[in-house]
Parts: C-alpha cells; sequence; structure tokens
C-alpha cells in the first residue's frame, strides 16, 4: 500500500487528466509543432503569428531576446530563410494548461549574419488560452557544437 501512495504522488505529468485527454492534447501539439515547421520553411508569417501568444518571447542561439513582431518580421523580410528543418527526438511534457516540447532541429537555413546550417537542440512552451487553444509563449534554441568546433 505504501509504494502504492507513493507512486500516486510521484506522478507529475498529465496529474488528473483523464487518458483520453492527454492522448488528445499530446495529438494537437504533434499537429502545432508540425504547423510551424511547415511555416517557417514556407515563410508563411500568418500562419505563425496564429500560433504565437501577443506575449511570445524567443531566446535565439547567439543569446538575443526576440518578441513576436520581432521574429514575424524577420521571416516576413526574408532575411531568414530555411530551406530544411528535419526534426526528431520530440518529447512533450504536460503542466496542467502548459505543455513543454523539446526536440533535435536539422537546419540548413540563412540569416542577414550568414549560414546557421546545423543541429540543434529547443525548447518551445504552449499555454493554453482562456478559449482552450494552444499558443506559444516561449522558444529558445541552442546549436550544438562539436569538441573544438568554435562555431
Amino acid at each position: 500500500m505504501p509504494a502504492l501512495l507513493l507512486s500516486l504522488c510521484t506522478t507529475p505529468l498529465f496529474a488528473g487528466l483523464p487518458r483520453v485527454q492527454k492522448h488528445e492534447f499530446r495529438h494537437e501539439i504533434d499537429q502545432l509543432e508540425e504547423t510551424w515547421r511547415t511555416a517557417v520553411l514556407k515563410g508563411d508569417a500568418n500562419t505563425i503569428s496564429s500560433l504565437l501568444a501577443d506575449d511570445y518571447m524567443a531566446i535565439t542561439p547567439s543569446g538575443t531576446l526576440q518578441t513576436k513582431e520581432e521574429s514575424l518580421a524577420s521571416l516576413r523580410s526574408g532575411g531568414t530563410h530555411f530551406t530544411s528543418l528535419d526534426i526528431s527526438d520530440r518529447k512533450v511534457r504536460f503542466y496542467g494548461d502548459t505543455a513543454v516540447v523539446t526536440s533535435l532541429a536539422d537546419v540548413q537555413a540563412t540569416t542577414p549574419n550568414g549560414d546557421v546550417s546545423g543541429a540543434y537542440r529547443y525548447t518551445r512552451v504552449y499555454v493554453r488560452d482562456e478559449q482552450g487553444a494552444w499558443k506559444i509563449v516561449s522558444f529558445e534554441a541552442s546549436r550544438i557544437t562539436e569538441p573544438g568546433e568554435n562555431k
């Protein structure tokens, strides 16, 4: 009996959510991640805008902060251009109305500062709004470097 109580008290993911709802939320987040990937590849700022919360904030691989409007302006200008974006190793965790996604991204892209192609780990945070829609509130990407690599 103590082991059962301990296991019930230490289950943080989806606590209190019915199994069907957990599966539906995971499916929704997976679809949103694919919608984001497709929109980035197409340079579709309107779709990206609909995915981002108004107070969205990103931390770029160079460590700079980027608001929703700054992110959209960069996409609209064509300054940031993705030619390939392959996602793998996706993990989705839920904490109430918050979903945290971590993935590995293999990127072929350019920015006004040059080629940024390579492997990245990223974290994206979704929060369900008052209408029940998932919105991206935060994003952070880090470039994966090999030992001795200076990029």
